[in-house]
């Protein structure tokens, strides 16, 4: 099984929850559970594309009831942890797209590849791993550019 992050903007245009939903979508045909933070914007676009697929969507929630879980997500875990909740959310996947956002999505990234994970961004995102431990960080352009470089970091 093969898990991956999705990390965003909690409010988001047109065109960047359309290009999350593709992202979803695309992950959901390759079996894949996405795990996001489980809120809107960025996070409840993907998990609408997911569902649109069939797929699996988990929802690790800054607050202590599900019902704050957007009505996409297939699985709503409560942690109430705030915002300490997005090291969960990254620790969770094998690797991370990052979709725009703000500090709260850079703050994520930058986890991620402390953490030794890959970031996929789409959008003005931009980190520069200095360590050699590191994970790495990659941007694309699309969707489908997005979620094949993630595939192809698996596992390196």
């Amino acid at each position: 099984m093969v898990n991956v992050s999705v990390i965003g903007g909690s409010q988001v245009s047109d065109e960047i929850c359309d290009i999350a939903i593709e992202v979803g979508r695309l992950l959901a045909k390759r079996g894949v559970t996405v795990f996001c933070g489980g809120l809107d914007g960025v996070m409840k676009c993907v998990s609408k594309g997911v569902k649109m697929e069939g797929g699996i969507s988990v929802g690790i929630l800054p607050g202590y009831s599900t019902d704050e879980g957007n009505e996409y997500l297939t699985v709503k875990v409560p942690t109430g942890m705030g915002y300490a909740r997005n090291f969960l959310v990254v620790r969770a996947g094998d690797v991370v797209i990052a979709i725009d956002g703000s500090t709260g999505t850079l703050s994520e990234a930058s986890f991620a590849i402390a953490e030794g994970k890959d970031v996929v961004a789409i959008g003005d995102i931009v980190i520069n791993p200095k360590k050699e431990k590191e994970g790495k960080f990659f941007k694309a352009k699309t969707p489908k550019e997005a979620v094949d470089l993630a595939f192809s970091r698996l596992g390196k």
